[in-house]
């Protein structure tokens, strides 16, 4: 038999709790098909049939309700094996995932307080968020909104800020003016699995100041491909928080956007229901003095569900 892996089996018990592909989808923040694709694979390694499902309504098949208690106690055991090797190790690890960026000085901030174990698995920030949500990491830096910290009951501080700037044709050493946002584009990719948090920003982006949206389905949103559709675009093209620090090629130059200023902000999430004092003693050791960081200033532009947009009394 193929090997089962946990993140399936957290998914099995997501959709039997639900009964609904689109629910549990959006609970574990991932894209409905993609959910079930990975059912399949997970009927086919097992070699039954979880559930019953046609274009109204999901069951669960007998096999399915038989497996489901198994199920969660093997997750439950997982858990704990976790729990008790961190203590046999003397100090269990906090578990850290990101995207693409983290603070510079992680290491010295925590080591102090905890060992801080970083994830090899490198993941979109909706997927991150998720699986700090469902006990797969401690802690995640990503991008987060207001709704998406209430459906997974996360907490979120303020970590990190990248000013997104544009990258446009013209590779004149010169002075290279400013652009404002309305007058740039926004790559809106057609795979919303790896895209999701990035094309609900652009959306948005486009619709609150002015900039039009282009439809892409390579995957270019950053490296090589995105400079070949900045070459293709008759105007500047907003650059995504996963390409801030590419190397521009020579006939290419960065533009800085205003009117407004752009920012995206990584949020160091963790549980509602985080009680251990490793977990919370990174949270504070990262977090402690961490400003604004410009998104609060008079011209600055952050989504409007963006935890971090500040409420005027």
């Amino acid at each position: 038999m193929a090997r089962v892996e946990l993140r399936q089996l957290r998914y099995f018990v997501a959709v039997a709790e639900e009964l609904n592909f689109g629910r549990a989808a959006d609970r574990l923040l991932i894209a409905g098909p993609s959910l079930s694709q990975q059912i399949k694979a997970l009927e086919r390694d097992l070699g039954v049939r979880l559930f019953d499902r046609d274009r109204r309504s999901v069951s669960l098949t007998p096999a399915g309700a038989a497996l489901l208690p198994q199920t969660r106690a093997l997750l439950e055991g997982a858990d704990d094996l976790k729990r008790r090797a961190g203590r046999l190790s003397g100090s269990q690890a906090v578990r850290l995932g990101y995207v693409n960026w983290l603070p510079p000085d992680l290491s010295s901030r925590t080591a102090a307080v905890a060992r801080v174990h970083l994830d090899a698995w490198v993941a979109p920030s909706h997927t991150q968020a998720a699986r700090v949500a469902d006990g797969s990491l401690d802690l995640a830096v990503c991008w987060v909104r207001g709704e998406d910290l209430a459906r997974l009951k996360l907490r979120a501080h303020l970590i990190g800020a990248d000013r997104l700037y544009a990258v446009a044709k013209g590779g004149d050493s010169g002075d290279v003016p400013d652009v404002a946002a309305r007058d740039t584009d926004v790559l809106i990719d057609d795979d919303v699995t790896s895209w999701a948090s990035w094309n609900v920003y652009g959306e948005e982006l486009a619709h609150t100041t002015g900039a039009r949206t282009v439809r892409i389905s390579d995957g270019a949103v950053t490296g090589p491909a995105f400079f070949d559709h900045v070459r293709r675009c008759t105007r500047p093209v907003v650059n995504c928080p996963k390409g801030q620090t590419d190397l521009l090629p020579s006939d290419l130059v960065r533009r800085e956007i205003v009117g407004p200023k752009v920012y995206w902000t990584w949020s160091l999430v963790w549980r509602e229901s985080e009680r251990r004092e490793a977990v919370l003693g990174v949270v504070d050791a990262l977090c402690e003095g961490i400003g604004d960081l410009g998104i609060h200033a008079a011209d600055a532009w952050l989504p409007a569900d963006d935890p971090h947009t500040r409420s005027d009394p």
